[in-house]
């Protein structure tokens, strides 16, 4: 099995299975909206695309952010604490974000696509055994510095080449990061940043990797037990 990893969110030389990486928030957020019993997750690039689905289907529930806003009229945020209260047993939601879902769309043309985040960290080593890729790509969405993503994916990485490697300093670059002082030093405008953050680092919380699949011209996501 061999390795790559890519930051940004068009990755024309990505190949093999390609796990996109959100770490705060897209991915942790999608974790836990399947935990409060999501049936899947739509991923798109604009908030008007987003509207445009709810305009046809008035049952979706829209999730998701522009610029670290929420966005006037879509139903939640992109945190993960409201999902945690949030009751959404059998929903399909539309998710749109500045960075995650940029990514998977960005890796439309990949064989296979895996969401990740460290609250499915190791579901997601276990399903990537499960599929035995020769080849794997990482893709770090974050778009400041992004290095909550990239220890994420040297964390799974390391893992899947067998390696002995302790959590503590992976966690502590998403302590760290710029995207996370954004996000408890009040530079976005929500009021759940410090709670996500505790929440994003909550390690192997879920027992689910989540695989994108595509369903004509739509990319879905939806949780593997695994």
């Amino acid at each position: 099995m061999e390795f790559s990893i890519l930051k940004g969110h068009k990755f024309p030389e990505a190949k093999g299975l390609c796990i996109v990486i959100d770490v705060l928030r897209a991915f942790t957020t999608a974790a836990f909206a399947f935990a409060s019993g999501a049936k899947e997750i739509i991923f798109v690039s604009t908030p008007e695309e987003a509207f445009k689905k709810h305009q046809s289907d008035p049952s979706l529930i829209l999730m998701g952010e522009q610029e670290g806003q929420r966005i006037d009229g879509f139903h939640f945020e992109n945190s993960p604490r409201e999902m945690q209260s949030a009751c959404l047993s059998g929903k399909r939601i539309v998710q749109r974000t500045s960075s995650g879902t940029q990514g998977v769309i960005g890796c439309r043309h990949a064989s296979q696509i895996l969401i990740s985040s460290f609250v499915v960290a190791d579901a997601t080593i276990k399903r990537v055994l499960e599929l035995n890729p020769t080849h794997v790509t990482f893709i770090a969405t974050g778009r400041t510095n992004g290095d909550e993503d990239v220890a994420l994916a040297e964390y799974l990485q390391s893992r899947l080449m067998h390696k002995s490697v302790g959590l503590d300093q992976f966690l502590e670059r998403v302590r760290s990061c710029p995207a996370a002082r954004r996000m408890t030093e009040g530079l976005i405008s929500y009021e759940n940043g410090a709670h996500d953050l505790e929440l994003a680092l909550k390690v192997n919380y879920f027992p689910f990797a989540m695989e994108v699949y595509q369903d004509k011209e739509e990319l879905i996501g939806r949780p593997v037990k695994v």
